[in-house]
């Protein structure tokens, strides 16, 4: 049996287990997001009496008071606050399958939803959209932007169908895939006194000034300079943010200091600043592809069948 095959069936188990429907989750949602019975019911289209049977009833099923009620106002208590978050996603889960049954039914199943961070955009993720396009036209890609950190949640609530992020990853239910290993090396100022050094050892830059990505969207890249800098015997003094990688570049090239990064910066061309190797090849940033296994569209198929086949299979280098 598929693993596709036992999901099917724990959803169906766990569904039939449920003592509510979704018009009473609909019924829900409307007094949630109105926090007024009577605003409700009028969204609903059903009157006041049979609004409140309905939550009553999904209160007694779920053995919980969802709201708590006043003769002024109406708000979520604790269980209802939660119920609501995980009610949300259930239905945005259907909605996005109720989407997909109707593209299958139409004869269109050609689309992707694809997350990237600044190391796959600027490293793999190009020459792998680049082919894939070429062998499949008829499907639409859409890519989003997402920080590593963002990806895992993504992930988990299938609001993706697969990551470009940085790895490794363990979550449950996720399957990923290494797409590149690449060796991370220091950005430099064209004038710094370093910038003559053809490799540099972590050590050297101790008392260097450091500008990193911020932490809202590179978490994952700062905790592996932290890592590599404290085990070299310092701690990296950060002096500037940047919250896209060519803000990191533009900083280093006025001299505000120098940066970590992974060396797939070899593809741009900037005379600005340098670009030094370090000479420990264990300082390495990963970038993997990640999805759910449980939840794989027709198109993401082929795509994993494109992905793994190109991985495993690079082009020849040019002579």
């Amino acid at each position: 049996m598929t693993s596709n095959s036992i999901f099917i069936r724990i959803v169906v188990r766990e569904i039939m287990n449920l003592r509510f429907d979704l018009r009473q989750v609909r019924a829900f949602l409307a007094v949630s997001q109105t926090l007024h019975f009577k605003q409700a019911a009028e969204v609903l289209c059903i009157t006041q009496p049979a609004l409140s049977r309905m939550i009553k009833g999904l209160e007694e099923s779920i053995s919980a008071e969802l709201f708590s009620r006043t003769t002024r106002q109406v708000e979520l208590t604790v269980a209802g606050r939660l119920f609501l978050e995980e009610c949300q996603k259930a239905i945005n889960h259907l909605e996005r399958a109720s989407h997909l049954a109707r593209q299958a039914a139409s004869g269109d199943i050609g689309h992707l939803s694809i997350a990237y961070n600044d190391f796959s955009i600027n490293g793999v993720l190009p020459s792998i959209l680049e082919l894939f396009k070429e062998q499949y036209p008829e499907i639409t890609v859409d890519l989003a932007y997402m920080p590593s950190h963002q990806q895992h949640k993504a992930l988990l609530d299938h609001e993706i169908d697969v990551g470009f992020l940085i790895g490794p990853l363990e979550l449950e239910g996720i399957e990923t895939y290494r797409a590149a290993t690449e060796k991370i090396v220091v950005i430099l100022p064209r004038r710094h006194p370093l910038a003559t050094r053809n490799q540099l050892n972590i050590a050297d830059l101790a008392d260097e000034k450091f500008i990193m990505g911020t932490e809202s969207g590179w978490s994952e890249f700062r905790h592996t300079i932290f890592n590599l800098c404290m085990r070299a015997g310092f701690t990296p003094q950060v002096v500037q943010e940047a919250s896209t990688s060519s803000g990191i570049f533009g900083l280093v090239a006025a001299n505000m200091g120098i940066s970590l990064y992974s060396d797939c910066i070899t593809r741009f061309q900037r005379e600005d600043i340098v670009v030094a190797p370090l000479d420990d090849d264990t300082c390495t940033v990963e970038t993997i592809a990640a999805w759910s296994g449980a939840y794989v569209t027709p198109s993401f198929q082929l795509f994993r069948q494109h992905l793994k086949h190109q991985l495993d299979n690079p082009p020849l280098p040019s002579t």
